[in-house]
């Protein structure tokens, strides 16, 4: 993972996975955990971005 997409997802998770998987299904569960919660969303994008 670069620094950016570090960066991304710990600021903006739903930007930092469109940015490396586009609009789809993750973009949607991390917007949707994201809005349930921010560490949810934070957790998730790293997680989507590190596999």
């Amino acid at each position: 993972m670069s620094l950016l997409t570090i960066i991304l997802s710990i600021l903006l998770p739903p930007l930092a996975v469109f940015l490396k998987h586009g609009v789809g299904t993750e973009f949607l569960i991390s917007i949707l955990l994201t809005l349930i919660g921010w560490l949810p969303g934070v957790i998730y994008a790293f997680y989507v971005n590190s596999k």
